[in-house]
């Protein structure tokens, strides 16, 4: 499983559209069709009714909350590591600053 798979399940579960979804996640409709699909052998089961439209089956609806919890904490793992970790372009303008003629003259 990988979280792009995790994304585009979310936002197919939201949009009930794979056209909508894949425009929502930046990808072409038949990349998200592709990564849902993995995703679907990758969990042993179809996650979407396809016909007549686009509905979650009752795997889907027992693995929504789970994949919902995956991609909630991916979001707060990255907001933790940009509180500890410096921005490169912040870490530049600390290094440029050290350099500059008015901190040495200083």
């Amino acid at each position: 499983m990988q979280m792009q798979q995790v994304h585009y399940f979310l936002a197919l579960c939201d949009e009930l559209n794979f056209t909508r979804a894949a425009r929502r996640c930046g990808i072409s409709q038949p990349s998200l069709t592709t990564g849902i699909s993995a995703l679907e052998r990758d969990l042993g089961g179809v996650l979407f009714e396809r016909k007549p439209s686009i509905a979650l089956t009752g795997l889907g609806s027992m693995v929504r909350p789970y994949l919902d919890e995956i991609a909630r904490n991916a979001d707060r793992a990255r907001e933790l590591a940009r509180t500890f970790m410096p921005r490169p372009d912040a870490e530049q303008s600390d290094r440029q600053l050290v350099r500059s003629p008015e901190h040495l003259s200083n």
